[in-house]
């Protein structure tokens, strides 16, 4: 549904987004991870049609979105990082000062306002201030206004910023829920989140395609040896497991009377086996006895700590000295 066809945007000597090219498949959830800097904040706007590329383009259905950009718009609901809202309005006033803004008419307005509520949660405090909702709530009425023109595509920056644990768990629950009938493109820095919700990761290093695939391709073909923790009481535990075909490192230590061994192996056989096989026939106690998955946060940082992150031109550095967006747009604009 989406093609990112050789993309490539600076900002003035700052090269934010280098040649870059992904696809992103109707009904997907996909993880746009990167550290600060990759140009994930960039891509999105691109992507969202508030900012234009230098070279390459941004593709809807195989044709550019600079076809027919308003059009490309209208099937694209955005949360930026920012999540800018106007505290002094009620939810409700918001809702239909956004509904008004997209070009809706009234009976359109009223019928994506409810059904935008209803999914997001927000029948509580529809006619409280903005102000003075929660932290979780002005994300919930955020999202009600990226989608209550009901878009195809959902693009969210960082929409668990600043929660707190609960409200991220909501949150996280509400992208999923979301995810169901749209298709989505999530930047987060919470690897929680990813494995949670998403079905594909793209990742970004320095403003070039790092890696694409699913988490499980991802920790298959960037996790490395594995490592299995061994805890167990008996003779000669450290020296029989040291010596088992496949262990390339070995460590160990004494813990309450019983010893905890960690050993990195090469070769697709599972030790576990083998070791409750040793743990029987020696009469150890076997305390515990697991392999480590790799996690995403190793394959991540796998991916990106090559190289110091280049100057951040996210949500701060793209405006420009006069307060406009990196397109010449205002940034009420860019984030309307």
């Amino acid at each position: 549904m989406i093609s990112v066809e050789g993309v490539t945007k600076k900002y003035g000597a700052v090269t934010a987004v280098d040649d870059l090219s992904f696809t992103v498949e109707k009904g997907e959830v996909v993880g746009f991870l990167g550290p600060n800097g990759a140009g994930k904040t960039t891509t999105m706007r691109m992507i969202t049609g508030t900012l234009q590329p230098d070279e390459g383009a941004v593709l809807f259905d195989g044709s550019a979105i600079t076809d027919d950009l308003t059009g490309a718009k209208q099937r694209v609901g955005y949360l930026p990082e920012a999540n800018p809202l106007y505290d002094e309005m009620l939810v409700a006033e918001y809702l239909e000062h956004v509904a008004e803004l997209r070009g809706l008419s009234p009976d359109e307005a009223r019928g994506g306002i409810a059904d935008a509520v209803d999914e997001t949660g927000l029948g509580e405090v529809f006619y409280r201030p903005i102000g003075q909702c929660s932290k979780g709530y002005r994300q919930r009425v955020g999202l009600a206004g990226a989608i209550l023109h009901r878009p195809e595509v959902l693009v969210l920056d960082e929409p668990t910023e600043g929660l707190d644990p609960n409200q991220r768990v909501e949150i996280r629950r509400l992208v999923g829920s979301l995810g169901r009938e749209r298709t989505v493109l999530l930047s987060t820095h919470v690897m929680q989140e990813v494995e949670a919700t998403c079905s594909r990761l793209v990742i970004l290093n320095e403003g070039r395609l790092a890696a694409d695939g699913s988490v499980d391709e991802l920790l298959a073909s960037l996790a490395g040896a594995p490592r299995y923790v061994v805890e167990a009481a008996g003779p000669e535990v450290a020296d029989t497991l040291a010596r088992l075909p496949g262990v390339s490192e070995h460590s160990s230590a004494e813990v309450d009377g019983r010893v905890r061994v960690v050993l990195d192996a090469s070769g697709d056989e599972d030790l576990r086996p083998i070791i409750f096989g040793l743990a029987k026939d020696r009469e150890w106690t076997l305390w515990e006895l697991h392999r480590e998955r790799a996690s995403l946060e190793q394959v991540f940082r796998n991916l990106t700590v090559r190289a110091e992150p280049a100057p951040d031109v996210g949500a701060g550095e793209e405006r420009t000295p006069n307060g406009t967006g990196g397109d010449g747009t205002m940034a009420s604009e860019v984030d309307a």
